[in-house]
């Protein structure tokens, strides 16, 4: 009766003695989503018109020397009022050319016409 008992204890506990243990680590990462903040200035450059290809470029001789800007789909001719002009510049008239980004890279934002 004791190896019976003896027995079935060895038989009870083997399962346990070979069974296999897993571990499972579980990681949760947050992070802050990524945040960009770009300014941007727009700045304007004033003077009479000297050469103008429409949708092309503009040339403006300001206080500083004669200026050029190409002007992209994106850029529009104004009047004071805000208006859209559709006659083409001529030279000698007064403009003021809005632009933004550095020199090398200025993108017209649009043109004020002064007269």
């Amino acid at each position: 009766m004791k190896k019976l008992i003896i027995g079935l204890a060895c038989v009870a506990i083997t399962p346990l003695v070979f069974a296999q243990t897993t571990t499972t680590t579980e990681r949760t990462t947050t992070s802050a989503p990524a945040t960009t903040t770009t300014t941007e200035t727009t700045t304007y450059s004033a003077g009479t018109v000297t050469t103008y290809t429409p949708g092309k470029t503009i040339v403006v001789k300001s206080e500083e020397g004669p200026v050029s800007f190409a002007l992209g789909t994106a850029a529009r001719i104004v009047d004071g009022a805000g208006k859209i002009v559709t006659a083409p510049l001529r030279s000698g008239q007064h403009v003021r050319v809005y632009y933004t980004g550095p020199t090398e890279q200025r993108v017209v934002e649009h043109v004020v016409v002064e007269d």
